[in-house]
Formats: C-alpha cells, structure tokens, sequence
C-alpha cells in the first residue's frame, strides 16, 4: 500500500459490520487521516458559529465543510487564495470540505436564470448580478484549497415533476463532466461528483453509473432531507448506495438527526454534513442521550443537573493525539466542562442574552454527534449496530408516542 498511487483524497476500508453491512474505514486528505462514519460541522462562512478551531479539535472534529458560494461573496476567494488558502486564512489544520455554492444560489435568489452554461443571479448581500457555472465553482475552490469539492449541480425541490428532474439531472452530469476538466489542482484536491434523480430509482442509476463512469475520487447522494420522510430517504439510499463504488468515500448531504445517522450508515454512508446542531443551539435547543432538552423553558431554572451525564468533552481518537500531540499546554486530565455545565445556568444565560449560552450549547451539540459517531464506529467494529440502534431509538426518545424530535 505504501507505494501504491492514490488520488488527494483517498478511502481505506477497515471492517463491515456483518449484520448490516455498515463500513468502517478511513479517509485520507493531504491535511491528515480521518475515521468514518463522520460527522462533519458546517463553518459556512470559513467559521462554524460559536465554535474556535482549536475546540473544534477537542470535540474530535475531523472534517469542516464551508461554503464557496459565501465565501466567493465575501471576503472572496481571490483574497483567500492570496492568504494562502482557506485552512491557513480560518487557522485550521485539518481536512476541508467545500459544496460548489449551487444550494445557496438556488435558494436564496429568486431572480436566477438558469441556462445550459450556468446560473445568472443576484447576491444576497448587496445585490450584485452574479453567474456560476461549473467551471466558475471549479476556480472558486480551487482557490480555497479545500481537500474536498464538490460539482455544481441544480437545487431542486424533492416533489418536482418527473421530465424537470430528468432534465436537472442530466445537465448536473454535463456539469460534473465540465468541473472535471476545469480542476487544476488534482494532486493536492478531490472532486466528488453528486447523484441526483429524487425518488426515480432510473434517474438514480443513470446518475450514479454515470458518475462512476467519470472516476472520480468520491461520491455524494443529494437532493435528500430536502423535505421527504425518512422512509422515504431510506427509500432511495436502498438502491443508490449500492451503485456506488466500495472503494471511494460515499457522502449523504445535509443529515444530522441521530437515527438517520444510523440508518444511513447501515446503508453504507460515510460522510454527513448539517448545520442542524449550531443552528438549533443557538436558539436553546440541546441535543442529549435521552432527547431534546430546549433549555429557555422555566422548568430548567433551578435545575442544577448536567445536561448529559455521559458526554466527555476531549475524544479519545488516537490519531487526534498522533497527529497533535498530547496538546499539554490546556489538555488537562479529567476536564470536562460538560459534565459541569448545569441546565439552570445554561437557562440563565439564554434568559439573560449571554453569547456564552449559544457558544456553550452549539459547542455541546457538536461534541454529541462526534461521540455520537465514535460510538458508532465501535458498535461497528464490534458488529453491534442493530444493539446500538435498538438503545438509541429507546433512550433518545424515538418509541415514545408523539415525539417531538429533529
């Protein structure tokens, strides 16, 4: 293996879970080695809100996504590139994934105008008149640096017609076709091609066979948790995961909540992003082993329990450690702030408009799905994920009736 010649970003395969064929492996990026299934933050603008670089590392995140369509915007790629890349600019020294800025183009603009070359809009921050095309997303994260990109392809909703999806799938394949010949930078960058198709198991195929025909470095099923059930996502992850190669990374787009977690790595995922636990922390949700806690109502004021009990704060990965050191300079035995952030104070601080309690909860929800995820890679080593399901489902708080969960 040592002098076999591997793309930028390249998967190892470790173990599969023999009872539900679930993969445990590893990635690797020019900025370091990395254990799946991951969870990877959103640091949509070059910062995940509320949460430093160097907790980031604390909390056990490997991977950070950002967003080219934001950063392209301000302070702009050029600029990024002349600091000498995104990792050196936002001061992190570990893997970056990039989407192409297509979802936010086709979500935040309503005066866009689609063509075969590409999409005409205008910003959202000062209403300048934009066009991206693949080769635009291309040049723009080429200039980032990140370890992983991602082609341009359309935003669609889920429920369109059949002919519409047909038509935006198969332009999103020219587009994968076009980045391919646009990226300069193969060596020290991957980029990973998007499956499209909504729930038309034939427009699945011929996006993923297609795809795979391209060869390219990684693979990622989009246009799901855009508003369909979870039956419904598992629906389609059931006849597209397998038309993916096994030896390549396979990334579900936008998922957090812990059961479809699962259920996507049970169909062999290994990669999830969402803004779902920043997002929802700031606004006073808490994401525990035994469900939701909203942390604004009255009944927490003189609760002087921890949140959740069992989250450490440091993961034990030992590539963390290898990579990083012992990190002795704050790495103090037994530390654990988690363990004595009481519910009361944390309802005070939202009460009382304090930064910190948005800080403190997004930071918490974080460290939940990177346990979370290191959890579940030794329920997979261990060939245990049904077990390991089984007691999520029951103590999370998904058999109750009525649950109101993500």
């Amino acid at each position: 293996m040592a002098n076999e010649k591997h793309p930028a970003v390249w998967y190892e395969h470790l173990h599969t879970e023999k009872y539900t064929g679930a993969r445990r492996g590893r990635i690797h990026t020019p900025h370091g080695t990395f254990e799946t299934p991951m969870f990877m933050p959103v640091g949509t603008q070059g910062a995940v809100k509320g949460v430093g670089t160097r907790e980031l590392k604390d909390i056990g995140s490997q991977f950070i996504l950002s967003n080219t369509y934001h950063l392209w915007v301000r302070p702009g790629d050029e600029l990024i590139a002349e600091a000498g890349g995104l990792h050196k600019y936002m001061g992190w020294d570990q893997a970056i994934l990039t989407d192409s800025g297509g979802f936010q183009v086709f979500s935040l603009s309503d005066a866009r105008k689609l063509k075969e070359e590409g999409v005409t809009f205008q910003n959202h921050v000062n209403g300048d008149r934009m066009f991206l095309s693949p080769e635009v997303a291309m040049r723009i994260q080429n200039n980032l640096g990140s370890d992983v990109m991602m082609q341009l392809d359309e935003a669609i909703p889920y429920f369109e017609t059949y002919d519409y999806i047909k038509n935006s799938m198969q332009r999103s394949l020219r587009w994968a076709e076009r980045a391919k010949v646009a990226h300069k930078k193969t060596d020290t960058q991957a980029l990973f091609g998007i499956v499209q198709g909504a729930g038309f198991k034939a427009l699945r195929t011929e996006s993923a066979n297609n795809l795979v025909d391209m060869d390219l470095p990684g693979y990622a099923v989009g246009g799901l948790s855009v508003g369909e059930s979870k039956a419904e996502m598992n629906r389609v992850l059931d006849f597209t995961m397998p038309l993916l190669p096994e030896d390549k990374p396979r990334y579900l787009m936008g998922v957090a909540a812990p059961d479809s977690l699962i259920d996507g790595v049970m169909r062999g995922v290994d990669m999830f992003d969402c803004v779902l636990p920043t997002r929802i922390g700031r606004k006073g949700t808490l994401m525990t082993r035994y469900g939701r806690v909203v942390i604004r109502n009255s009944k927490y004021k003189n609760d002087f329990t921890p949140l959740d009990p069992d989250l450490s704060y440091y993961s034990p990965n030992p590539i963390r450690k290898e990579q990083f050191g012992n990190l002795a300079q704050y790495d103090i035995p037994g530390y654990n702030p988690f363990k004595t952030l009481t519910r009361s104070y944390l309802h005070h601080l939202f009460n009382a408009n304090e930064l910190l309690g948005a800080q403190l909860a997004s930071e918490h929800n974080l460290r939940f799905l990177l346990q979370f995820m290191e959890d579940m890679r030794t329920a997979i080593e261990n060939d245990e994920l049904l077990a390991f399901r089984e007691n999520v489902m029951e103590e999370y708080g998904y058999n109750k009736p009525n649950a109101r969960l993500f």
